[in-house]
């Protein structure tokens, strides 16, 4: 199947060689309007022939019928809002030696505006990554360059460790199997595939640049969100403070997408779905919730369960649950009943597997599965995942995304299932004193977040750096609340 092409969406430092797979093509001076320096001509020819079309001849001369390349300078120059002379003027040239992401901006692209996935819900993986920064900082740079799209519309992003990702992300050099081939440190910066089939929505980042959090090189966050745009089905804009702009630039503001670029999206896939209450994402209305049942900020607050569920937290004691959506201060809270009519009981573990958008929640012998806002089916026993008989219970669970393991927890020892084989992992149960050094009593509940565990002890909760082993702080669990 054919795929648009927003490479295509090649960030590129204009540099007199520009990463093409043809012999770079020089106008014939006399064909020229003026008799410019011969290097001025060569950038502006290559220029006016990558994004506007500028038809390229054999022999290197200029087609003299069709378009000129006065008319594709003008038309330019128009794009960019300069001075439409027709001439090679400073403004210019400057504008066309800046770093700027590869997409034509005008002709056979045009059409590209209203290509979009033929969904709402858009899985991405990031396949290789940059050597420039650790790998959660990349991986929360790429969440932070989602979440600028998925806040201003009706999209949502989910992490997948599968290679059939709608979008994948991979940070690669020079020739890397898509006929874009990336060209060393300070030209080609990345690219792109609009939506569809096979390479469709894929994103590449050349490994070669210096890929920073938003330092001194190029902010990968900026570059990501521009690029993803136009995986999403966006081309750019003339706006020079849309984030579709064409040419880089940095530091961003904090409002990184202007009005336009919002109505865009918006026009491609609806806007954000109730903003003001946004548990009606999972079926869920606020006007079931009671008002102040519990003494929210109490400082010792325990929680029996934890577990992010799309972009929510979930917080579960007795059967009680407070929800915090991610991107909101509120949070709505009520017996666990208003919102899942089928628990009745309390909930002992719980936890979240991205890749298949699915909830587990653990109570005693049983478990459900929860997909949306819906209890699929009827509970079943713990033994699925494995477990010996003698297993009746679990303190706690939590999804590893980056090892695609579950652990759960029981009083001093544990377990840990592979997600992928669906099976328990050889060795275990292991004693969670030793694997974890610092946390040496019972956990009640446990998340990861953005690269870390958090183990929930009562009233407070330990931050845990897994990589590392150890604990690198401590703090309360109703802060988790906005107390």
């Amino acid at each position: 199947m054919l795929v648009m092409v927003l490479s295509s969406c090649v960030l590129v430092l204009l540099m007199p060689g520009l990463c093409l797979s043809a012999p770079t093509l020089m106008p014939d001076v006399t064909s020229s309007p003026s008799a410019e320096p011969r290097g001025d001509l060569k950038l502006a020819t290559e220029y006016l022939q990558q994004y506007f079309n500028l038809k390229k001849e054999p022999m290197g001369r200029m087609k003299r019928s069709g378009a000129s390349f006065t008319s594709k300078l003008k038309e330019m120059q128009t794009f960019f809002g300069l001075n439409t002379s027709g001439a090679l003027d400073s403004d210019t040239l400057k504008l066309m030696s800046s770093p700027r992401c590869g997409v034509p901006d005008v002709e056979e692209y045009s059409h590209i505006h209203g290509t979009r996935w033929n969904k709402n819900v858009i899985t991405y993986s990031i396949g290789t990554y940059t050597r420039d920064l650790p790998r959660n900082t990349v991986d929360s740079l790429i969440d932070s360059a989602f979440s600028v799209w998925a806040q201003a519309s009706g999209l949502t992003f989910v992490r997948s460790h599968t290679h059939n990702a709608d979008i994948m992300v991979k940070f690669v050099t020079y020739e890397h199997g898509d006929l874009y081939p990336f060209d060393g440190p300070r030209g080609t910066l990345a690219h792109a595939f609009g939506p569809g089939m096979g390479v469709g929505g894929d994103t590449h980042f050349d490994d070669d640049e210096d890929w920073t959090a938003g330092e001194t090189g190029f902010d990968l966050f900026a570059v990501a969100a521009h690029e993803f745009g136009h995986a999403l089905g966006l081309k750019h804009s003339r706006n020079p403070k849309s984030l579709m702009y064409p040419t880089y630039k940095s530091p961003r503001p904090a409002n990184i997408l202007s009005s336009e670029d919002v109505a865009n999206i918006n026009a491609l896939y609806g806007p954000v779905r109730d903003r003001a209450d946004p548990l009606s994402r999972y079926g869920w209305s606020s006007r079931l919730l009671p008002r102040l049942m519990k003494n929210t900020c109490e400082l010792d607050l325990t929680f029996d369960a934890v577990s992010t569920l799309g972009d929510a937290t979930f917080f579960f004691r007795g059967r009680y649950l407070w929800i915090k959506h991610n991107e909101q201060y509120d949070v709505k809270e009520g017996p666990i009943t208003n919102f899942m009519p089928k628990i009745e009981t309390s909930i002992d573990a719980a936890f979240w597997v991205p890749r298949r958008s699915t909830a587990y929640l653990i109570y005693e012998s049983m478990f459900w599965t929860v997909r949306g806002s819906l209890v699929r089916g009827k509970p079943r026993p713990l033994s699925h995942f494995g477990f010996p008989a003698w297993v009746q219970d679990v303190d706690a669970a939590v999804h590893i995304v980056k090892t695609g393991r579950t652990l759960f927890f029981m009083h001093d020892i544990y377990w840990s299932f592979n997600e992928n084989r669906r099976v328990m992992d050889f060795g275990y149960p292991k004693y969670i004193s030793e694997d974890f050094p610092g946390v040496n009593t019972t956990i009640n509940a446990a998340v990861h977040k953005e690269g870390f565990l958090y183990f929930f002890v009562g009233p407070e909760v330990y931050k845990y750096d897994y990589t590392q082993k150890h604990v690198v702080g401590v703090e309360k669990a109703n802060s988790w609340l906005g107390c």
